[in-house]
């Protein structure tokens, strides 16, 4: 998924310190593009906060009626020194990308692209008959660190087995997470930070308590229903609660409804990062040099930076323009 705000403000994230207790932070709507637009809810970035651990980004969309809305159509377009993360609850998304990937992401498996020096992609909603037509699902991106940012570009998919526990159904598409019992289910998929990410669906009035790396921060994500934490926490939907290192255990309380959610987790990332639109860079000139090449080549060149694949919608998106002052690290409380 691209950020398609004409007018994306820059982040400097990382190494921030760590504040105790946990925050919530309200979803703002975006729209994804186009006069038909799906609107996506993001938490992350946020002025209160841009990263939870690697993870830099946080939309949360649908359920939405693709046959009348339109959906998602996202043309090519870039990324750099990121993972997108792709799970769906409902509906189907083609993914083609500059690797040669053509996928089609479907709910209950993990599509995990890695940009690394740069790539390409387009996500498109699958609306023809036989296939279930309301899209819902989560998009995220994680940061990739130093040491890892010119990794060559590539695509994984897992299928995690659910695993049934105390009233719950939890999957777990990235990382580990330590289950009632002491049972640890993981995912194979390989990260370049350790990093957690888990949809967990509660039945009505479940209570579900989780091992947690004291290490790492988490993020909670509400999809469906409602949800109370152990500090006496309410999550309402759409909402993201962030809980600082430091706990051992996480307690989930559905409500009536049940609830589904999203599990987030990782140290804290440690870096400063610039994210502008679709990259992710250490300074401003890394945005500049990102920029300035996908203008040059606006996924025509399949020997260039970005690569290019066969698109039968149309022509790639071109970057907004830069703003008029120079990236700067903001950090990552609240900003001025």
């Amino acid at each position: 998924m691209t950020n398609l705000d004409p007018k994306p403000q820059e982040r400097v994230c990382g190494d921030d310190a760590v504040r105790a207790g946990s925050t919530i932070i309200e979803p703002r709507e975006v729209p994804l593009g186009g006069p038909r637009a799906m609107t996506v809810r993001r938490t992350l970035p946020a002025r209160q906060r841009s990263m939870i651990g690697a993870y830099c980004f946080v939309d949360h969309y649908g359920p939405d009626d693709v046959s009348t809305t339109g959906g998602m159509v996202v043309p090519p377009h870039p990324h750099t020194s990121l993972q997108t993360v792709s799970w769906l609850f409902s509906g189907q998304i083609e993914h083609r990308d500059s690797t040669g990937v053509v996928a089609t992401v479907v709910p209950g498996q993990l599509n995990l692209m890695t940009a690394g020096h740069g790539v390409c992609h387009s996500e498109v909603s699958v609306v023809e008959p036989g296939v279930e037509q309301v899209l819902h699902g989560v998009q995220l991106w994680t940061a990739l660190p130093a040491e890892s940012v010119d990794v060559a570009p590539h695509f994984d998919h897992f299928e995690p087995e659910p695993v049934r526990v105390d009233g719950a159904s939890v999957s777990v598409f990235l990382g580990r997470l330590t289950l009632p019992g002491g049972r640890e289910v993981s995912s194979p998929v390989p990260t370049y930070t350790p990093l957690l990410g888990a949809e967990i669906r509660l039945d009505p009035g479940a209570e579900l308590v989780l091992g947690l790396d004291r290490g790492f921060e988490h993020g909670v994500l509400l999809d469906r229903g409602g949800l109370n934490l152990d500090d006496g926490c309410d999550l309402a939907r759409s909402h993201l609660l962030h809980e600082a290192p430091g706990p051992e255990s996480m307690t989930l309380r559905a409500g009536e409804e049940g609830a589904d959610l999203i599990l987030l987790g990782g140290p804290p990332f440690g870096e400063q990062i610039v994210m502008w639109w679709n990259f992710v860079g250490r300074s401003h000139e890394d945005v500049v040099a990102a920029r300035e090449r996908w203008q040059a080549e606006l996924g025509h060149d399949p020997d260039g930076r970005f690569g290019a694949f066969d698109y039968p919608g149309g022509e790639s998106l071109p970057a907004p323009a830069m703003p008029h002052v120079r990236l700067r690290p903001r950090g990552l409380g609240p900003r001025r």
